[in-house]
Formats: structure tokens, sequence, C-alpha cells
């Protein structure tokens, strides 16, 4: 009978303690999994950490792609951000690294699959919630909801066992990050009144140290997919780490949000995504371009729903997929280019074209050329407003009740 269970590695502490946890507790072989989405440092090193600490392998893969293709720009043709604030990098990762665990798991023939997410998070929904859909018989162990220390302990353990860590109760930072977006918490920021200090941030200057003359990014849409700046076509990975880099240096994609767990608390986050910020601002312009009225209010709608299934965990539910078919539907014209501004840590878009375009000059313009028939207006007015003023009428004598 196989005892070996496939761990979701990262090399942080939780997971770092796990192994040598998931040895002690259930006496299992521990094959670490680490998946590359963008943003892991010093690969190897993380792979040989892992052995070194007892996991009988290490397995690395390359997602970053995948990652982008079918997680991140799916999200992004959506306008998918959690309560206006959120463009979900962790959250959006999660379901893919758990799709992985699932198939390394049934290649190894493991009998369970792990995960270093406490108790108390979105992750650990977000892992179980996908596991179960994807291999409903698997079983899941998440150790750090099981062993119960506080951080502060767990980093006592971690040093008393000699395993290296990342962190110290100096620096209590916990980080995640990947091509998307950054995510930090824990330390001082639990407290919401406290600004963020200086360390907390690695991805984007702050606004005095950004440069005193603005850059300009023209991103290239297919299909609401990017496909190129300012003229070069770039595959998705690519495209999205050069946008992160022109972004960050400009001081572009630092939110700092009090947040509603699914777990039902609020919780202070802080994230960095410049990248996220300036191309989720980019293709909204162009939507506003290509769009009707109509469609534009009912995507929203979609947006919020599409935005709230991702960070609760059921990217791989019926309804995600309901709602992906209708977001491929509406992105069919959304083909163009849009101009970004970046300066002082904002990002503002500065023009748009399509050959999808729903912009008639000839009807917006007042200047010579104008062939919009005003002379319609009377009737139109007379008839929207008709209602108004049948209920003026009939209801007269009941104003000022209210």
């Amino acid at each position: 009978m196989s005892h070996k269970v496939v761990l979701a590695y990262s090399g942080g502490l939780d997971t770092s303690v796990a192994i040598k946890w998931l040895k002690e507790k259930y006496s299992l072989d521990v094959i670490a999994f680490t998946a590359d989405i963008g943003n892991v440092p010093e690969l190897s090193a993380i792979r040989q950490k892992a052995l070194d600490l007892g996991a009988i392998k290490a397995v690395v893969i390359d997602a970053k792609e995948t990652f982008v293709d079918s997680y991140v720009f799916p999200a992004l043709q959506a306008d998918a951000i959690y309560e206006g604030q959120y463009p979900l990098a962790t959250a959006l990762g999660r379901p893919l690294i758990a799709k992985l665990l699932v198939e390394i798991a049934s290649k190894e023939g493991a009998v369970a699959v792990a995960h270093g997410c406490t108790g108390k998070g979105n992750d650990q929904v977000r892992m179980d919630v996908s596991v179960a859909a994807l291999a409903p018989n698997l079983k899941v162990i998440a150790p750090a909801r099981e062993w119960n220390m506080t951080r502060e302990q767990t980093i006592t353990y971690a040093q008393d066992q000699h395993i290296p860590i990342p962190i110290t109760k100096a620096s209590p930072y916990s980080i995640d990050e990947n091509l998307w977006g950054r995510s930090i918490e824990c330390g001082p920021l639990e407290d919401p009144w406290n600004e963020p200090p200086k360390d907390t941030f690695a991805w984007t200057r702050a606004v005095e140290d950004t440069p005193n003359e603005p850059s300009y990014l023209e991103i290239e849409f297919a299909g609401g997919v990017p496909t190129g700046l300012n003229g070069e076509p770039l595959a998705g990975p690519r495209l999205i780490q050069k946008t992160h880099e022109l972004a960050g240096k400009h001081g572009v994609g630092r939110i700092d949000h009090v947040e509603n767990r699914l777990v039902g608390i609020k919780s202070r986050e802080i994230y960095e995504a410049p990248a996220a910020i300036v191309l989720l601002k980019a293709h909204k312009a162009l939507e506003g371009l290509v769009l009707t009225k109509q469609q534009l209010r009912f995507k929203d709608k979609v947006a919020a729903e599409y935005a709230d299934l991702i960070y609760n965990g059921l990217w791989f539910s019926g309804l995600r997929q309901d709602l992906a078919a209708y977001v491929a539907s509406s992105q069919r014209y959304v083909t163009g280019t849009v101009r970004a501004k970046l300066f002082k840590g904002n990002c503002q878009i500065v023009g748009r074209k399509s050959p999808c375009s729903l912009y008639d000059y000839s009807l917006a313009t007042y200047d010579q050329g104008d062939v919009f028939d005003q002379t319609a207006a009377p009737g139109f007015i007379h008839l929207w407003g008709l209602p108004v003023k049948i209920q003026a009428r009939a209801q007269s004598l009941f104003r000022g009740q209210d």
C-alpha cells in the first residue's frame, strides 16, 4: 500500500515545517511539488531545500504559460476584481496548483495531497474544494490547520528543528507571489490603522522615488486578450512581466484593502499588482469603446459574480464554466489598442482605438460634419418622459406626503 503524500511546497514557513510534521504525524513519505507560476526565485534552491528537509522527491513544474492563458487572461476578460480592489492573483493560482497536485498524486500513486494553508484563510477552501472537484476520493491534509500553532510558535518550532525559513519574528510577513500579483499580510499589517512599513513593498516604488516624467504604454488586444506592447507582439507571461516592470517603476499597483474573507472575518491585505492594474484598466477602457450600454451593464454584474466565484474557490464549478462561455462571447469584438499613461503612482487611460469601435465621430462631434438629427430629440423626450408626466397628473394629490 502506498504511503506517499504530495505536498504543495513553496519553501516558506508552513510548508517547510510540514515536511517534517507529515512524516511524524502520518508516517507518510513526502513528495514536494512546486509550481512556477511566476516570481518564484531560486527554484533549484527550493527543490534542494525540500530534499534536505526529508522529502523523498521534489517536483518542479513550469506552469507560467498555463497560468496566464487558462486562468489569468480568462479572469481579465471577465474584468474580475474582488470587492473592486483585489485582482485575485493568489486566488487564481490555487486552482491550477490543486489541479497539478491531483495529477502528480495520480501519477505517483499517492494516498493524499497536502498544502500549507491555515484554518482561518481563504486558500484552504480554494485548495480543498478544487481537489474535491477534480478527485473527490483523494484525501486532503492541511498541517497548519491541524497543528494549531500561532505563527510565532511555528517560527520557534522551525528554529528548534533547524528548519531554514525565509522569515523571522522581526519580519513576520506572510507573502505569496505569482505573475499576476503579490499579497502581503501578518505582522504590523494586522492593525488597519498602521501605515504599511516600507519593507512591505518589493515590486513598486514609493511615489516620491518615481520618475518625474510619465511613461506611455500602448497595449494591443485581440478578442479581449493582450497580445502586444508598443507595437511588439508578446506572449502572455512576457507581456505581463514587461508591464509589471514599467508600472512598478512608476509606483503603480499598490492596494491597501480591508477584505471580507470567505470564512467570515475581515482581514487587512496589502497587494502589489502593477501589471494587473494596468491591463485591467486598459481592457475595461477598450470594452467601453466596443460594447453597447446594455452589454457593459450586464457585464459588470457578471464580473462581480465571476470574481466572487474565483475568490470563493469555485473555479471548477459549473456556474463559473457557464459564465466563462458568456464572457468568451462578449469578447468577440474587444480588439484594438489602448494607451495608458503611468505617472506618480497612477495609471490613466488616455487613448483607445478599435476597428470594431461603436464610437461614431460624425454623430459625436459638435463641429462641422455633425450628422446627428437634433430635430428627432423633442419626440424622443416626449415619449421618454411620458410615464413621468402621467404619474404627475394622476398622483398630484399625494405629493408632499413622503
